[in-house]
């Protein structure tokens, strides 16, 4: 799909510092054999693609994100990619619009079953829905080359192109993102941009509402349901809360389709 714009962005913002980058120290926590601190700042700053601001955010082990997969491949091949490399598309990789390049991610095909380990070395793709783009050999692996997109569900694994094991246990971390995702008013600051995903006035069709969005808490975006007297009944609305601004929260309620949704002002 296109990428015109990016690679403008490629040869502009990132290959007049490569060689920089090729002197840079290695050291740091995402640093490694394809990064390092120069290049992990540059490709984590604010972006604009076809009027829409994109905000590049960190990530921790175990975060998740579902949503649709494509892929790309010939049209792009030997060409830069965002984070000044040369694209293959025989090798493993993917584009993501907001995660750091070299994360390692699972890409898990919801509609077979298939599994692959991509790294994150460019941006895109831009197409309402769609969460990653993946190289056409993962394509092939997750077999979705043919069809062009499929469901899938990330997971993120480690950064600078190393897997890494989870610094707490599963069920602790489902704990606490459970807390997140149900916090009350007075476990929850409200200080950030947030979308009104839907309003129920009776709670268990706010709290099925809730784990429709549960996917997409992490250590960043939490799904939280609040009560509000309306009329004089309460009135349970889904808020997802964490967002770095209201053009990225716009994004995310476009992106998902989310009717009658809107934005949340700090």
């Amino acid at each position: 799909m296109p990428r015109q714009i990016l690679r403008i962005l490629s040869t502009g913002l990132l290959a007049g510092t490569l060689l920089f980058l090729s002197g840079c120290s290695s050291r740091g926590p995402f640093a490694g054999a394809y990064t390092s601190r120069a290049r992990q700042k540059a490709t984590m700053r604010t972006y604009r693609v076809r009027g829409r601001t994109y905000h590049p955010t960190y990530v921790r082990i175990g975060d998740v994100q579902k949503g649709i997969s494509s892929w790309y491949g010939p049209n792009f091949h030997g060409r830069y990619t965002s984070n000044g490399e040369i694209y293959n598309m025989y090798k493993m990789t993917a584009a993501h619009k907001t995660w750091p390049m070299d994360t390692i991610v699972r890409v898990q095909n919801l509609d077979n079953g298939r599994s692959v380990v991509v790294r994150i070395n460019d941006r895109g793709p831009y197409v309402k829905g769609r969460v990653i783009d993946c190289s056409y050999a993962a394509a092939r692996k997750l077999g979705l080359h043919r069809a062009g997109t499929a469901h899938v569900k990330l997971t993120v694994l480690g950064f600078a192109g190393k897997v890494y094991k989870p610094r707490v246990r599963g069920s602790t971390r489902r704990a606490a993102t459970s807390a997140a995702a149900n916090g009350s008013v007075s476990q929850v600051r409200l200080t950030d941009f947030g979308v009104q995903a839907g309003a129920f006035r009776q709670y268990k069709g706010a709290e099925a509402f809730r784990r429709r969005y549960a996917a997409f808490a992490n250590h960043r975006l939490r799904v939280i349901i609040r009560k509000f007297p309306v009329g004089g009944a309460p009135l349970y609305r889904v808020w997802i809360m964490g967002f770095g601004s209201a053009d990225e929260a716009m994004d995310f309620i476009r992106d998902h389709n989310i009717g009658g949704g809107f934005l949340i002002r700090p």
